[in-house]
């Protein structure tokens, strides 16, 4: 298996670095396993997350989503902070528990200018996932 072009340890400094504004100490977001374009990570728990009817939001999933794939684009590329979301489609499987989320992002394809995966998202401690998501980033000026 191919080691990651960055490990969680780097790939957390550099958002620290870049991104200070949404990757800090208590935004409730941590890097859990880093593998090459391959992710898990995790959304904490907060009652600020729920919406009407007692569920986690739909846009706490999806930040959750967008940062599981920014991660595994790290993984895969190496510190590209100017790759950007093209697209990412959502579909809500079932009501996630009041519990910490868990992403789980597989890059299916990494080219020159473009990174497709997935990202399966869960309820911890469930087995089904609450989330399915495909997305594509664009990678600027990679020139592999």
């Amino acid at each position: 298996m191919r080691p990651p072009a960055l490990n969680a340890d780097e790939i957390a400094e550099l958002l620290h670095e870049v991104f200070p504004q949404a990757f800090y100490e208590g935004c409730g977001l941590t890097i859990e396993r880093v593998d090459y374009a391959s992710t898990r990570v995790r959304r904490h728990f907060s009652d600020d997350d729920l919406r009407p009817g007692g569920t986690i939001s739909g846009p706490t999933m999806m930040e959750l989503a967008d940062f599981a794939m920014y991660v595994a684009v790290f993984s895969a590329i190496g510190a590209q902070p100017l790759a950007v979301t093209t697209n990412l489609n959502i579909n809500f499987l079932r009501k996630p528990a009041a519990a910490d989320l868990i992403a789980e992002a597989k890059l299916w394809k990494v080219g020159k200018r473009l990174a497709v995966g997935e990202v399966a998202i869960f309820s911890d401690g469930l087995d089904e996932p609450v989330a399915h998501v495909t997305s594509t980033y664009s990678i600027p000026g990679n020139g592999r």
